[in-house]
């Protein structure tokens, strides 16, 4: 099946999908697999933005952890996204990929503010729309963020990428026993505390009739098997009637 079945998406990355089998920084292979996998995509003529955490740089938790002020190091964290953001954009422009990164935080030198109305229009141009430092605000992780955004563009669907292979009732790293789950709902999500997203995400996108799907970056082919509507990873969305 090559034929999208969403015309507009989000995807989600974590810092940690750009670090490989690394545990710091950017991995050069990993970065070009990434931008491989985005441009499959992008070929089906759907518009795609984009969300990348700041993880394998500075995570803003761990360093509140550490006895920094929360919202200091919530802004760190935020920088370490536009970091991410821009070697993604020049990933994906290396292999003719238009790409335009749209900051929260205002940086004119390395990327465009964010302005709604410019990201849509990018977007109807078919220019991958990576949204970089968050909301913008501390105390907000960037799984809201790319929630929010999708919801500020009408995006139909958010793709989370992972290093598993969807939701699992428990955290199947060193749980042989964990089951995995094809489709749950979002208050079912919150009730039994699965940490796919954390709750504010997670009650978004609840909010916001939101789908979501969760599934494995590693298998080469899932982002677009995803958006042609193919059985990947978990689908989080409204309780079946």
């Amino acid at each position: 099946m090559n034929q999208a079945k969403y015309q507009r998406v989000l995807l989600k990355l974590s810092g940690e999908a750009l670090m490989g089998d690394g545990n710091y920084g950017i991995h050069p292979e990993t970065l070009g697999y990434v931008a491989r996998e985005v441009k499959s995509a992008v070929d089906l003529g759907v518009e795609m933005a984009v969300v990348v955490g700041g993880g394998n740089i500075f995570r803003g938790m761990a360093g509140s952890s550490q006895g920094m002020d929360r919202a200091s190091a919530d802004y760190l964290g935020m920088l370490a996204t536009v970091m991410n953001s821009l070697a993604l954009q020049e990933a994906l422009e290396k292999i003719d990929i238009p790409t335009r990164v749209l900051s929260a935080i205002s940086m004119h030198q390395v990327a465009e503010p964010y302005i709604r109305r410019r990201a849509v229009r990018h977007l109807e141009k078919k220019r991958v729309v990576i949204f970089a430092a968050g909301t913008g605000n501390p105390y907000f992780t960037t799984d809201t963020a790319a929630v929010l955004r999708a919801a500020e563009i009408h995006a139909e669907v958010l793709l989370k990428a992972t290093k598993v292979d969807g939701v699992y009732d428990m955290d199947p790293v060193g749980n042989t026993t964990a089951k995995f789950i094809q489709d749950i709902d979002y208050m079912t999500v919150l009730e039994k505390r699965l940490h796919v997203m954390d709750s504010t995400a997670i009650s978004l996108a609840m909010d916001n009739h939101l789908l979501l799907v969760v599934f494995n970056l590693r298998e080469s082919g899932n982002i677009r098997n995803a958006i042609c509507g193919q059985a990947v990873g978990t689908k989080i969305c409204e309780p079946r009637k």
